[in-house]
């Protein structure tokens, strides 16, 4: 009888395939995926350790495609030092990415993490001029300059059929007046394909204030844009070029004289592998020639805006508030714990713009006990201890002031009225475009003012705030001016009866007849003393003293 016979062990092959085909692999698989998917070669970032794992991933795969014999790869047959290697190296970059986490953890990490920061306590009357003018504050939200950037570009045939406005709106403040600006981007690869010589001609600036738009075009045209393929992709060009940063956020700006540039913040760890990352570098990256510029943060140029974006900035304040105790007691005891409300508006203080968003307990979220304030470039923090109620609750209280209406309010900001810390708010329609403003008291959310213009609903603001019992503050310091009348027009403008007055030395003033019936009651001739706001058409805010001729 024949004895059977043994099953012959798998030899590894001696020839050049068995080395070269999986390292082949690998490095083709590198290489495309690393065009692609533009990973920080950092060993701080845990997208780069995720990338170089699956590059291992696909070197094993090679080795077990080349050593497999009949459908089957038998590890126990094949003992290759190549797939020990290949196996070590993914291991390893596994054990990185779980045991950096871990080292990186807020557990471990606690006072880092609230250590990012310095809060500084100021005085909200102090360091918050009274407001006569809401010049300073942006209150259109995205939504709404969409619409009016959308509008703006859709009667520009030319353009709106090879491009579109990206989805992103930069707060910015330009020549000291707020707006928001959007560059245009390809409308897609064939659109890319036929102007890419050409480049994209310009960008859409946004005037909050009077709710209209421009769109501006540049003398030297957009060739790098996140909507653009190849070396002319904005991510891809600045990958090629920093192969090292972490970026965090892009934000198109433009500087003084209206030029275009890509604000890049870069960052690092602060807390162990990966933990407490935070922007310690900027990179201005001008889209039209492709040149760039590296920044530390200190050493950025003062016309930036967005260095740091309000979503990481209310981040490092709830580590802040939270973690300033240790962890433990953030999560138990939560003593002294603060985070800050979970959205932020913008406003314009001395050429800077700043996030403004509120402060609350973590055990009761219903109230404010303070506000901080954000600058978006240096990324300074102050708080001011206002107690009152959180924005929602005011936004609540200006929809319910006109709730018939059906309008939606924004996310508010914040002003100084006659010392009182006031809410400021638009009301939207359905289809998102401005219909009123409003202003809501912080400590006493019942006293609520809208109207259809700024001035309107300040005046009617400080109305409520005297029928109130409120104190305005320093409202009697405003300059008072004497003047004649010469003529007098009681006119409607958008279904409100407004009187317009013009004095003898052809300056007109205006005021609304709802908010003082005894303006209809002025004739030509009359002296008056009054306080207003001094603007192009000047708006009455009260009158002091009338005297008849």
């Amino acid at each position: 009888m024949e004895e059977a016979k043994k099953p012959e062990r798998y030899k590894e092959p001696s020839n050049w395939k068995g080395y070269v085909i999986p390292c082949a692999v690998a490095l083709l698989y590198g290489a495309i995926s690393y065009y692609f998917i533009l990973p920080p070669i950092n060993v701080f970032s845990s997208g780069f350790w995720g990338w170089l794992m699956s590059v291992a991933f696909f070197y094993l795969l090679g080795i077990i495609v080349i050593h497999t014999k009949n459908g089957r790869f038998d590890t126990k047959d094949y003992k290759g030092m190549d797939y020990k290697i290949a196996l070590i190296a993914i291991g390893a970059c596994l054990v990185v990415l779980v045991l950096g986490a871990i080292v990186s953890s807020k557990l471990f990490n606690a006072r880092r993490y609230a250590g990012l920061i310095k809060v500084d306590s100021a005085v909200f009357e102090e360091d918050m001029p009274e407001t006569t003018n809401v010049s300073n504050i942006a209150l259109m939200d995205t939504a709404s300059a969409s619409i009016i950037g959308n509008r703006t570009l859709g009667s520009l045939s030319q353009v709106v059929s090879q491009y579109e406005i990206g989805s992103t709106y930069s707060q910015i403040n330009y020549h000291n007046t707020p707006k928001k600006v959007a560059n245009l981007e390809y409308a897609g690869f064939f659109k890319w394909f036929q102007n890419r010589s050409n480049g994209i001609p310009g960008y859409v600036m946004v005037d909050p204030l009077n709710n209209s738009a421009e769109y501006m075009q540049l003398n030297q045209a957009m060739k790098y844009a996140d909507s653009a393929y190849f070396s002319k992709d904005l991510k891809r060009a600045l990958r090629f070029s920093y192969p090292t940063k972490i970026f965090h956020k892009f934000y198109f700006e433009i500087d003084e004289q209206g030029n275009p540039y890509y604000i890049v913040s870069c960052k690092t760890p602060h807390a162990g592998l990966f933990g407490a990352m935070d922007v310690d570098e900027v990179i201005l990256f001008n889209p039209c020639d492709g040149t760039s510029e590296l920044y530390k943060l200190a050493d950025v140029p003062s016309w930036v805006d967005i260095v740091f974006d309000g979503d990481l900035a209310s981040e490092k304040y709830n580590w802040y508030g939270t973690l300033s105790g240790g962890f433990f007691n953030s999560i138990i005891g939560n003593k002294n714990c603060k985070r800050a409300t979970n959205d932020y508006g913008y406003i314009v203080i001395d050429d800077d713009v700043w996030y403004f968003t509120g402060v609350t307990s973590v055990n009761k979220d219903e109230s404010n006990i303070g506000f901080i304030l954000t600058n978006a470039r240096t990324g300074a923090y102050k708080f001011y201890p206002v107690i009152g109620a959180e924005e929602y609750s005011a936004m609540h209280a200006a929809e319910g002031e006109v709730q018939e209406k059906g309008y939606n309010a924004s996310f508010p900001s914040l002003i100084n009225v006659g010392g009182q810390a006031t809410y400021i708010m638009v009301l939207k329609d359905s289809g998102g475009l401005v219909k009123l403003y409003a202003l809501v008291n912080v400590e006493k959310y019942s006293v609520v003012a809208t109207g259809q213009t700024q001035q309107e609903a300040m005046a009617a603001y400080r109305k409520m705030l005297e029928k109130n019992g409120i104190s305005v503050g320093t409202v009697e310091d405003i300059p008072k001016t004497v003047i004649t009348v010469s003529e007098v027009r009681l006119v409607t403008v958008e279904d409100m009866p407004t009187v317009y007055l013009t004095a003898d030395d052809g300056k007109v003033y205006k005021g609304y007849l709802n908010l003082d019936e005894s303006l209809i009651l002025i004739r030509t001739g009359d002296k008056l003393s009054v306080v207003a706001e001094s603007t192009q058409i000047n708006d009455l805010y009260t009158i002091r003293s009338w005297t008849k001729e």
